[in-house]
């Protein structure tokens, strides 16, 4: 298929009349051309906000979604939209879906019917052969295309009379009126469509328990709840005799009284303001800080063994590259931190940067599986998030994260899952930890994952298990959206919904995405505090990071 790059590049186009490529030129540079013509086409592409008012939303990107296989898979779609409590509409999108494709086609005809009435030269047959190619829907019309192309180029190359000559010329004037405007109704549906269809969650995967979050499978558990002879603390207690945390100075409201003198009376005024951050903010400090540093290094050390690529990410991205990876930023329980005035956002997790690293690009079949184990900063706004059960370092706004990312073939991908959580799985093993890992229901997917496992280990100052990390296996929905493929090599069959090449450069396919938490640094304290504390208020640190801490082994309460 020829890409819109291809064509324009192309001697042809060039060397064609003005008014045929004015037009051509025109319709080209439209992005929607891109998309539509081949649900497999790559990538997200940007579309410019509607500046006029009062129009319909235009989406701000283009995911390549193939709406072929959905129409033909509506009853396994509406299942999963069903079974994951997603609000996608998918009635809408496959009625909008076909008000497309019938608009299309009337578009694509009336474009042959414009390029014959306004040029009638010989060099239309090519362009229109292009134009074949580039919508095949156009097959049936070839023969009667032909006929009245050829009719038409005769009429104009004879000697007319003016008043026949003007017929023809009129035609093609209201012709081309008629393609604007059924131009503008096509742009304005497949926005509508785009808004719609990128709210359809990704596939899920046979094997994915039905349900909400209580209908999780244990998958293994590992280890076991240690038994304490003494009256355990929490890790907020223990912070505090240990002094390691700071909640007050990031958070506490402050009152001020300020007296003002006049001639009749003193007036006091109280007033209070958050110091700092605000709740849910903390300073680490003394041996918090060694732990933290040594959680990342030993983390970032351990994964790279398995041949992952360290990085350090942006912590602030555009918009649109979070909402490709499957956040929705401006919703209105969204865990993201906007900024005002802009089309930027704080990072909630790694995984967005490290998604966003090869957005629009295809990479070699020889550089897979792609590996990289990334640190940042996070931030959320934890948006209806209160209680005990959530209380110190288990949910706050900011706090330090090391996620594992995998680009894959689609063949690969299941593998690279269960590879992603044995790592996990190895790390906190090492680390002595008693936890269980669950194969989640599709109720708690969210709309990325193809299938998620969790990990949640045991806290006893909590009284319960919490999530420490998780894996996602995302397949091609990610991709699709930031417009990441590979080229397989030539000995590798391509697969139905592959894009065509030329020449030796053969089809591409997207590449699948998956993510996994190696360290979510303040849940592992929590976990580290609470479980290897003893009856003294001194906490035993755990073998493997001691190198990274100095050799300090344990944390001692301070003098009072």
């Amino acid at each position: 298929m020829l890409t819109c790059g291809r064509f324009l590049s192309s001697s042809s186009a060039a060397s064609t009349p003005s008014p045929f490529r004015n037009l051509t030129l025109s319709l080209l540079r439209r992005p929607h051309l891109r998309l539509l013509s081949s649900s497999a086409t790559a990538s997200a592409t940007a579309v410019e906000p509607d500046t006029k008012g009062g129009g319909a939303a235009k989406p701000q990107w283009k995911a390549a979604i193939d709406f072929k296989w959905i129409r033909e898979n509506t009853d396994a779609v509406a299942a999963n939209i069903r079974d994951r409590n997603s609000a996608a509409n998918l009635d809408l999108v496959l009625q909008l879906y076909d008000e497309y494709l019938a608009l299309q086609k009337m578009w694509q005809l009336r474009i042959c019917h414009s390029l014959l009435m306004t040029c009638g030269s010989s060099c239309v047959y090519d362009m229109w052969v292009q134009w074949q190619i580039l919508y095949h829907h156009l097959w049936q019309e070839v023969e009667r295309l032909r006929a009245e192309r050829n009719a038409v180029a005769n009429k104009m190359k004879g000697k007319l009379e003016p008043s026949v000559r003007q017929a023809l010329v009129e035609e093609g004037k209201n012709l081309k009126e008629g393609l604007i405007a059924l131009e503008e109704d096509l742009f304005q549906l497949t926005d509508k469509l785009q808004l719609e269809a990128q709210s359809i969650p990704n596939t899920t995967h046979p094997d994915v328990p039905v349900g909400g979050e209580e209908s999780s499978v244990v998958r293994k558990e590992i280890g076991s709840q240690r038994n304490f002879n003494f009256t355990i603390r929490d890790h907020l207690q223990l912070g505090k005799e240990l002094d390691l945390f700071d909640f007050d100075a990031a958070a506490e409201l402050l009152y001020e009284q300020l007296y003002f003198f006049s001639l009749v009376h003193f007036t006091k005024v109280v007033y209070c303001h958050l110091q700092v951050s605000g709740s849910k903010f903390y300073y680490l400090k003394n041996e918090a800080v060694l732990l933290e540093m040594a959680l990342v290094n030993w983390a970032i050390t351990e994964v790279s063994k398995k041949g992952f690529t360290p990085l350090i990410t942006p912590e602030i991205v555009r918009s649109s590259v979070v909402e490709k990876c499957g956040f929705q930023p401006r919703a209105q329980n969204t865990q993201v931190y906007s900024i005002d005035n802009s089309d930027q956002c704080l990072i909630g997790t790694a995984e967005i940067p490290v998604g966003g690293i090869h957005m629009d690009s295809i990479l070699p079949d020889s550089d897979l599986p792609r590996k990289y184990v990334a640190y940042s900063h996070c931030f959320r706004t934890e948006a209806g998030a209160a209680g005990a059960a959530t209380r110190g370092l288990y949910r706050v706004h900011q706090f330090s994260k090391v996620e594992m990312f995998v680009f894959c073939r689609p063949e690969e991908s299941d593998k690279c899952h269960e590879e992603l959580i044995t790592i996990e799985e190895e790390l906190y093993a090492s680390l002595g930890l008693h936890f269980k890992t669950l194969d989640m229901a599709t109720g708690d997917l969210g709309a990325p994952a193809y299938r998620k496992f969790d990990i949640e280990a045991w806290m006893p100052g909590l009284d319960r298990y919490g999530e420490i990390s998780s894996a996602s296996n995302c397949t091609d929905y990610q991709s699709r959206r930031l417009g990441i493929r590979f080229r397989p090599s030539p000995a590798d069959p391509p697969p139905a919904n592959a894009k065509k090449g030329k020449g030796s450069s053969g089809p591409t396919q997207f590449v699948h995405t998956l993510n996994a938490t190696a360290v979510a640094v303040p849940r592992l304290i929590i976990c580290i505090l609470e479980n290897f504390q003893e009856e003294d208020g001194t906490v035993v640190i755990p073998e493997p990071l001691r190198p990274f801490m100095g050799g300090l082994e344990v944390f001692f309460p301070k003098t009072k």
